[in-house]
């Protein structure tokens, strides 16, 4: 068995398939690592999301801001985006089980055996490993729970901006939310800066990327979200996956065990 961890698909379907190809993926004994944002911008968001959820347990989703923007269409009363590409599957006749699926993933994942964390932006450096996977497990109950319809309904806003332990209620479920999957830029002291989307090389004032800050501990990080950093982080500890497919990039996937990358340029 192979473990092959991919980017943003962003509906980009065909090119996914392209890349599988590439490495001739087998759900029967390969499993896929999807870091986030399955859905949206791209041509064939629900051909994508049906292809995830079809290979059950040969794959291993977190969830992304886009994914948990089209439950915040469907669940909390928002509407759909100029640029959303999500109306096929809000109209699909499968859409209440493809939308049950999706609040069944995950919001990090911490596998020890690989010293290794998957979210959709990272992990934030005031938080070790064991303690992001806690705080996911919190919000991944609130998915699964009766709230779930509250919390999508405000789900959305850059405050609180900096976690605090004492947080309660949905200013805590928001701030573990915008750290997985809104996070590029960020304080010493953990403050969230969220407007700002270019490349590494364009800190605000007072900020960083977030793996620019020392860790205590030695962790590896695979996320997505950042298509501006086309892959590249300055450090093997944090891979990005991300490299921009929906934009005209390429679309990236690694294999785990030997961290060979392979592309599929878009």
């Amino acid at each position: 068995m192979t473990d092959y961890a991919i980017g943003d698909i962003q509906g980009c379907y065909d090119r996914l398939l392209d890349v599988l190809d590439k490495v001739d993926f087998s759900p029967s004994r390969d499993r896929l690592w999807v870091a986030g944002d399955i859905i949206n911008r791209g041509p064939s968001s629900l051909e994508s999301l049906r292809y995830v959820k079809n290979l059950g347990s040969s794959a291993v989703v977190v969830l992304g801001n886009h994914d948990l923007h089209l439950l915040a269409v469907a669940l909390g009363g928002h509407s759909i985006k100029r640029k959303d590409t999500l109306q096929d599957i809000l109209d699909a006749p499968d859409h209440d089980e493809l939308l049950q699926w999706l609040l069944q993933q995950n919001i990090c994942i911490h596998d020890p055996r690989r010293n290794l964390v998957m979210s959709h932006a990272g992990l934030p450096h005031i938080w070790g490993a064991e303690k992001a996977a806690a705080l996911a497990g919190e919000l991944e109950a609130v998915l699964r729970g009766p709230d779930v319809e509250g919390y999508f309904r405000q789900m959305y806003g850059n405050y609180p901006e900096c976690w605090r332990d004492d947080l309660q209620g949905m200013d805590r479920w928001r701030m573990i939310t915008n750290y997985f999957t809104r996070m590029r830029f960020i304080a010493e002291d953990g403050t969230l800066e969220l407007a700002t989307k270019e490349s590494a090389g364009h800190s605000p004032e007072g900020f960083a990327p977030w793996f620019s800050f020392p860790r205590a501990d030695d962790v590896r990080v695979l996320f997505g979200h950042w298509a501006a950093l086309e892959g590249e982080t300055g450090s093997d500890r944090y891979i990005a996956l991300d490299t921009g497919c929906v934009w005209g990039g390429r679309l990236t996937l690694m294999n785990l065990d030997t961290d060979e990358k392979i592309h599929c340029e878009c």
